[in-house]
């Protein structure tokens, strides 16, 4: 059973007089067996389904319609914000290497999906070629944020929260931040690899404090306990 919330999605003002409006359900569908659930990693992602914008058209996303690939789901305070700027720019920049690993990207954000479109026509498509090639949600009153753990309802926004969720539905990882401090892509694209290689190892194998691709894995057996300094040096770490 899910629970239908209207979204509240405003028309800027500004906009031409008598456009005929889009042909989008605007509104938000959380299922409401779990609407009192925090988010637990090893545990089921919270489905849901929301309004949005994506290149050039508004559409609506059901996260349950991604069963069977990796999603990252990125969600931030607000647009045409300074940090949400540089964070939403720079995980455009490597869609497509999310894309080689089978990853697809979602963020989300209070704002309205026509207010998602002004900010990627007048600012983030200046900052890479073409704008943003992913979804770009509506999360009005927050919430899906409320539970997936990131809205403050205090600020009435949504703090700098991102899940790795895996083809199971399963979040494999989190990680929130409050607004001041950006997200490094890098090290989210990194956990993505480590979590696809220990998928794809079935659990035989885990990965190392600063993990690599190309880098050492522990073979979980028996004879590893204890033995931990054998296979594996603290510097390992760090190159």
């Amino acid at each position: 059973m899910v629970e239908e919330v209207k979204a509240g999605c405003a028309r800027p003002t500004g906009g031409p007089v008598g456009e005929p409006a889009p042909e989008i359900k605007e509104n938000i569908q959380i299922e409401k067996k779990e609407v009192k659930s925090m988010i637990q990693v090893g545990k089921k992602a919270l489905d849901f389904s929301a309004p949005g914008y994506q290149k050039g058209g508004f559409i609506n996303v059901k996260l349950s319609d991604y069963l069977g690939k990796w999603v990252l789901l990125c969600f931030y305070p607000g647009d045409f914000t300074f940090i949400g700027a540089t964070e939403i720019s720079a995980v455009a920049e490597k869609y497509s290497e999310y894309q080689k690993l089978g990853v697809e990207v979602l963020s989300m954000s209070i704002d309205s999906m026509f207010v998602h479109k002004m900010w990627d026509d007048h600012e983030l498509s200046k900052m890479l070629e073409g704008g943003v090639p992913f979804p770009m949600l509506s999360d009005a009153g927050g919430r899906v944020g409320k539970v997936y753990g990131v809205y403050d309802e205090d600020a009435g926004v949504e703090a700098r929260g991102r899940f790795i969720i895996d083809p199971d539905g399963i979040v494999q990882g989190y990680e929130v931040l409050t607004p001041p401090v950006g997200r490094n892509v890098n090290e989210t694209l990194r956990q993505v690899q480590a979590f696809q290689l220990v998928r794809s190892s079935k659990g035989a194998e885990a990965t190392p404090s600063g993990w690599k691709q190309g880098k050492k894995t522990l073979k979980l057996e028996p004879g590893l306990v204890g033995n931990v300094w054998k296979e594996w040096k603290t510097d390992m770490a760090f190159d």
